[in-house]
């Protein structure tokens, strides 16, 4: 496209200052999520029930919930901080081409002649920069799980589980993330400037791969799904497939309470052939008649169209970020900027380019989250079609309560974070007028 390589060449320009623009829409977006985050935690330190929800919970219901919230805000305001700063100390203090210097001398000192190209050095940096960045991010995750969670009886896991769970996860993340990116780098240099009609037809064919292994070989190493047992639930559930003519192959329930007392459902799967999961703390903590219709909701995103539309979006995405990725990768004013003097990596490039694009990310992520909030409500429409607007209803609130979910957002916070309503604007539209649920 012509159009993209005159862009290419204009942005290319010698001594422009790319680091202190960067820095500058990071800290920029962190003083907009951190305001907004301030608008939420007024409205968590409100003590009245909201209106919306008077006579639905319960003065003691709320008043937990809200300690929740301000305890999560509390720690997402340290947590905000603490990658920003060291977001801003990776680029200040020339991290990256450090670490890619330090990586290169491992390649060349340690692997084989055969393995010791740009694609090994660039699978190497991978691995070093994801474990670095697991290893830092850990303390924070420690204290989530088990002082924030487990002061307001969440968590289950033991300290055995979190550890051996990070553990498989950096090593699924560079098993997995290897072949990827040395297909990803590979299709690069062989295509050049047109690279990215094929990155993204890789990258649709990577995503097709994984929802066929996920719950093969990735998933059980985590948790464990086993089929529901014969009864009513899984008649019913059944039913409503069958009815709705969704491609249903297997109804699992999967050990959610392993590490969590969260609530959950959802279902995944290939267009033919799509399995429905169903956290066992759901079951054991709503009437069947309540689970049926959480599925209800549920099959309504697919009956509507709504997987296939967020997958077409995000094709439509995953198409423009390369295409403009294709803008950056060789703009040498850009790497020198970052401390490359001589080389261009491209998976350097492209970290680099994924902080570029940070002011864009921010409007995308408003207009996703408008339209996740848009889907919620027709699914739940959908349901109420069914005839299970009560239960339904009766449902929503048992997990808002059960999860001690947010009750009530500030409209700015929730239009910028949530992708879905909450719960007095979701009741509201259910006409719920039940009153308290037991």
């Amino acid at each position: 496209m012509d159009f993209l390589g005159d862009l290419a060449q204009y942005l290319d320009r010698p001594g422009f200052p790319w680091k202190s623009l960067i820095i500058g829409f990071s800290v920029s977006q962190y003083l907009l999520e951190t305001w907004l985050s301030i608008r939420q935690h007024r409205k968590l330190c409100e003590t009245k029930v909201p209106k919306a929800l008077d006579g639905v919970v319960t003065t003691e219901v709320y008043d937990k919930s809200q300690a929740y919230g301000r305890a999560k805000s509390n720690f997402g305001f340290v947590s905000s901080l603490f990658g920003q700063v060291t977001n801003i100390a990776t680029i200040h203090f020339d991290l990256l081409p450090k670490l890619w210097g330090t990586t290169g001398d491992w390649v060349s000192q340690y692997a084989p002649a055969l393995f010791s190209g740009s694609i090994s050095h660039s699978i190497v940096f991978f691995a070093a920069f994801t474990l670095a960045s697991n290893l830092v991010s850990l303390p924070l995750s420690y204290y989530k799980t088990f002082v924030l969670e487990e002061k307001f009886g969440f968590n289950k896991q033991t300290r055995q589980l979190f550890f051996m769970d990070t553990i498989k996860t950096q090593l699924l993340i560079v098993i997995l993330g290897s072949p990827v990116l040395a297909g990803f780098l590979k299709i690069v240099n062989y295509f050049g400037n047109n690279f990215f009609y094929y990155v993204w037809l890789f990258i649709l064919g990577v995503q097709t791969f994984m929802i066929t292994v996920y719950p093969i070989f990735i998933l059980p190493l985590f948790n464990k799904l086993t089929p529901l047992e014969d009864g009513k639930l899984k008649t019913e559930v059944e039913a409503l497939a069958a009815k709705l003519q969704f491609p249903l192959k297997h109804l699992y329930v999967i050990d959610g309470s392993k590490r969590s007392a969260h609530s959950n459902a959802y279902f995944y799967g290939l267009p033919w052939s799509k399995h429905i999961v169903i956290y066992d703390t759901l079951i054991e903590k709503s009437e069947i008649s309540e689970v049926v219709a959480v599925l209800a909701h549920e099959l309504g995103h697919w009956k509507e169209g709504h997987t296939t539309k967020q997958f077409g979006v995000s094709q439509f995405y995953t198409f423009w970020l390369f295409a403009m990725f294709s803008v950056f990768i060789n703009n040498r004013s850009l790497f020198q900027a970052f401390g490359f003097e001589t080389t261009m990596p491209t998976i350097i490039g492209f970290l680099i380019f994924n902080d570029i694009l940070t002011p864009v990310d921010t409007v995308l992520k408003l207009l996703m989250n408008v339209m996740s909030r848009k889907f919620e409500f027709e699914a739940d429409a959908f349901a109420v079609r069914l005839g299970y607007s009560t239960e339904l209803a009766k449902s929503l609130i048992k997990l808002q309560v059960q999860n001690l979910s947010t009750m009530d957002a500030d409209w700015l916070y929730s239009a910028y974070h949530y992708t879905h309503p909450i719960l007095p604007e979701r009741l509201r539209a259910l006409d719920w007028k039940g009153g308290k649920v037991e």
